[in-house]
Formats: structure tokens, C-alpha cells, sequence
């Protein structure tokens, strides 16, 4: 069954943008003076905050049995020619000259021995796929395209062709596929198994890759449980179990998954005490009474490089350098601030954290003429943040796609909206309020809709969820007015 559209007069109106809950209010009203970054330029501080924090992190050389999915630091040059030595393609006879040819007595030629002894003109002996080819060798004969016959009916034998015999034919010759010191990959390149037995043919036995970005998650709030059902005022801690494979889907190493409640002085120390690469707080960003993550951050001598973004769900959140970890001077870290709202949480997660990680890790392999390209900021009103001048570097854009309904969209600023693919266009699913995971647990991706809303057929940027997408129609969803 098909999703149902985005419908007017639903939770995407003007006048209840949000859907359902609202979205805690930061700003200069609620305390904290700062500007919203819009959405683009956002992504691209985060995007260059993790290119300029890889500069601090040591590359490390792993075996290739434990490579899998890092990122090549540097380009992968062959060790070796491939293949490095003339080799038989196929079961059959190498054979000198044309034919017919006098067959050797000695045994089939195989692969992982060494080579028989030089051919002469008009000779041919049996060799195996692999086979390294006699010296002499002009061409290899298919075994199916080739017959034998005793002559005198003695003991020599003659080999003859079925078919007409080309130079060079079926011989895979010496650096057909590569060179030694030939670039096979280029830098920042995700270590696939493809990629793994590619390093494997060309001589290595371990890989020089960037470690994992190391990420803390911080569960801040007391008011969520942890197993059972919601009661009391209490309610389910559903980012806990949801981030930290949303993390490692992004190529994060999760170091832990930790609950601090609404303490401040938990969370100063855990912040300033983690380990991590990145720490992700959940709540706790707006300017709330129990809203401790802008002092504990201030207390801590962070920089804000994005303090409230211009998207919905999800405004609240920011991004902020720490200080350095004394036992690694050189290592930059930040915390992302998300939303304690779950969609609101995951507009946080792909906005702010998904471009820093991937800066972290390298980029992958889309790096080059993928879903990257070069972006400088926009400030659409206001001046730059800190990080906001033009570096050079690659920030992550979404893939557009034509949108299949009409979207509502906020006066002002961006939406992230869920949607599933069918038939080439995207279908916005209903269950969009920041509260809300029903709409993003059935979603291939979430739909970039600017501000004031798109129209049917309209081509919205989407941003990817890092898993394949859903199999089979998403289920029928209704509609959420509030």
C-alpha cells in the first residue's frame, strides 16, 4: 500500500510547523544570543570542522583481515606487475610457430610451478590455466579447439588446431592489468572486499587507513526509561538504542552509550573527560531549566561553530569545538548537540554530525564525483560563523529527486522531511513532528524542502539514510493532525 501524501492543513502548516510537540525555543529570547546558521552552510562548517580535525589524526597500518571499511590515507601504489609473469588464460597447449606442432613428453605445465623449458618452433606441451607460459610461446590452443593424432602410431603425437591460431591469443601477458608502482586507488577510498583483494594481488599485507572516528553518546534527561512501559510522567529513552548504530552506520566506532540525566556536573565531567573523537549530547540545547549543555560547554572553553540551525525539526541543535585532550595536544574534538525530540535528534544527526564524520573518515569512496562537491558557505542573514570562510573544502550534498505531493513548508526555514522512492519520485510520509519515528523508520531518506514548501514534481535534495532502503511498499501511514 502506498504511503499517504503530505496532506494541507496537517502538522506542516505555518502556524504548527513542527507537528505536534513543539520544538524548545533557543535564541537571544530564551538567553543564548546567537544567529541560526542556514541549513547548506551548516553542513559545510561541520563538513570542513572534521577536515580540519583529520589533520591531527595518525594514520595506522592494519592487516588486511581487519581493514575492512576503513579509509586509504594516501593513494594505493601495485607492489607488483600483474599478472607478474606471462600466463597461461586457459586449459590447453602452449604452443611455437604455426601449426601442426610436435607435442613434448613431459607433463602439463601448472600453475605454481616453474616454467618448462623453451619451446621451440613447432613444439607444444599441455599447460593449465595460470601456468606461466614456456619461453617461445606465441599463442595458448583451447583444449575444445584443438585434436591429437599418432601419425605413425608410435609414440609421437601431433597437435592440431580446429580453429585459426592468432599471436598472443589466450596468453595473459606480463603487467596486463597493472605495473608495478602504478596507482590502483586513489586516497580516500572505503576498504571493500573488493578492495581488499585488489591490495592482496598487488603485494600488500596490511593497509595504511585512518582510524574509525571514536564517538561517545551522552543520554541526557531523567525522564526516560529504560526498559518497561511509559509511566508516571516517564517515557522511553528511544535515542539511546537508536544512535549508536545509526553512528556505526556512518563508519563511527562508538565508544560507549552513557546516561547523565539532567546533572550538570555529570556532564561537564563526562565532556571533558571523554576519549572521543566526536561526543554526542541528546537534549538539553535549548535554554530550558534543566537545559545545561550551552553552560556545561561555556564552563568547558568550547568554541561554538553553529549555535541553532534554520531547519525544522531540529533547530536547536549546535555543533562546538573542545578543548584540546592534554595526552593528545595535536587532536582536535567537538560535541554535537542534538535535540532530545527523536526526528528532531535525526535532523541533528544527518545536519551536523553525518558531514563531520565523514570529513573524519576520509569522505570514502564517494570523495570524488559523488554525493561531494566544492561548497562555501551561504549566509542568507547574517555574517559568517567562525569556521565559515571559504576553505576549499568538500561538504556533502544530497542527490535530488522529484517529489511525487505538495509540501507545506516553513516561512523561513528549511524542512527535513521522511520519504520512500516509488516509481523515480519521492512520496513524503505523514508522522514528520520532531516527536515522532514512525515516518523515519519507514523512509528510504529524508526530503530537503525549502523554505515556503514544494510543489508536486518539484526536485528536492534528499538526504540518504545509511542502510539499504526499505523492501517493499512503506505501510499505509495516515494522517497527523494536531
Amino acid at each position: 500500500m502506498e504511503p499517504a501524501p503530505v496532506a494541507p492543513g496537517s502538522a506542516d502548516t505555518p502556524s504548527d510547523p513542527v507537528g505536534g510537540a513543539p520544538e524548545p525555543t533557543g535564541g537571544a529570547e530564551a538567553g543564548h544570543p546567537h544567529r541560526a546558521t542556514a541549513w547548506p552552510e551548516a553542513r559545510a562548517v561541520a563538513h570542513r570542522a572534521g577536515v580540519a580535525a583529520r589533520a591531527g589524526r595518525e594514520p595506522r597500518g592494519l592487516p588486511l583481515g581487519r581493514a575492512l571499511g576503513q579509509v586509504l590515507t594516501g593513494p594505493l601504489p601495485a607492489l607488483a606487475d600483474l599478472p607478474s609473469f606471462d600466463t597461461s588464460a586457459m586449459d590447453g597447449w602452449a604452443v611455437a610457430g604455426p601449426g601442426p606442432w610436435h607435442v613434448r613428453e613431459e607433463p602439463t605445465v601448472l600453475a605454481g610451478h616453474a616454467p618448462a623449458a623453451a619451446l621451440a618452433h613447432g613444439e607444444a606441451v599441455r599447460i593449465a590455466t595460470g601456468a606461466p607460459v614456456p619461453p617461445g610461446t606465441t599463442a595458448v590452443l583451447r583444449t575444445e579447439h584443438s585434436r591429437t593424432e599418432h601419425p605413425d602410431g608410435g609414440r609421437r603425437v601431433l597437435l592440431h588446431a580446429l580453429r585459426q591460431v592468432v599471436t598472443g591469443q589466450d596468453i595473459r601477458p606480463r603487467g596486463q592489468e597493472y605495473r608495478s608502482g602504478d596507482e590502483l586507488l586513489p586516497a580516500g577510498t572505503t576498504v571493500t572486499p573488493a578492495v581488499l583483494g585488489l591490495a592482496a594481488a598487488a603485494g600488500y599485507d596490511e593497509l595504511l587507513v585512518l582510524p574509525r572516528p571514536r564517538v561517545e553518546v551522552l543520554v541526557l534527561g531523567d525522564e526516560l526509561l529504560t526498559a518497561g512501559l511509559p509511566h508516571d510522567g516517564l517515557i522511553r529513552d528511544a535515542l539511546g538504542p537508536m544512535l549508536g548504530p545509526w553512528l556505526a552506520a556512518l563508519g563511527a566506532d562508538v565508544l560507549a552509550t552513557r546516561r547523565i540525566g539532567d546533572d550538570a556536573e555529570a556532564l561537564h565531567a563526562a565532556v571533558t573527560g571523554s576519549a572521543a573523537d566526536l561526543v554526542l549530547t541528546t537534549g538539553g540545547t535549548a535554554a530550558g531549566p534543566v537545559d545545561h549543555v550551552h553552560r556545561v560547554l561555556h564552563k568547558a572553553g568550547a568554541t561554538l561553530l553553529v549555535d541553532g540551525v534554520k531547519v525544522r525539526p531540529g533547530h536547536p541543535m549546535l555543533l562546538a569545538r573542545l578543548g584540546a585532550d592534554p595526552a593528545r595536544p595535536h587532536r582536535v574534538r567537538h560535541l554535537v548537540g542534538l535535540p532530545g525530540n527523536p526526528l528532531a535528534a535525526v535532523s541533528g544527526l544527518l545536519t551536523l554530525a553525518a558531514p563531520l564524520l565523514a570529513a573524519l573518515s576520509g569522505d570514502g569512496p564517494r570523495a570524488e564525483g559523488g554525493p561531494y562537491a566544492e561548497d562555501g558557505p551561504r549566509t542568507e542573514d547574517g555574517p559568517r560563523t567562525e569556521d565559515g570562510a571559504g576553505s576549499g573544502a568538500r561538504a556533502p550534498v544530497p542527490y535530488r529527486v522529484p517529489v511525487r505531493d505538495e509540501v507545506h513548508g516553513h516561512p523561513h526555514d528549511t524542512r527535513l522531511v521522511p520519504v520512500v522512492r516509488r516509481s523515480g519520485s519521492a512520496v513524503p510520509l505523514r508522522y514528520h513532528g520532531p516527536a515522532m519515528l514512525r515516518g523515519i523508520a519507514a523512509a528510504d531518506g529524508l526530503a530537503v524542502v525549502p523554505p515556503g514548501g514544494a510543489r508536486p514534481g518539484q526536485e528536492l535534495d534528499v538526504l540518504d539514510l545509511p542502510w539499504p532502503p526499505t523492501a517493499g511498499a512503506a505501510p499505509a501511514q495516515g494522517a497527523c493532525f494536531t
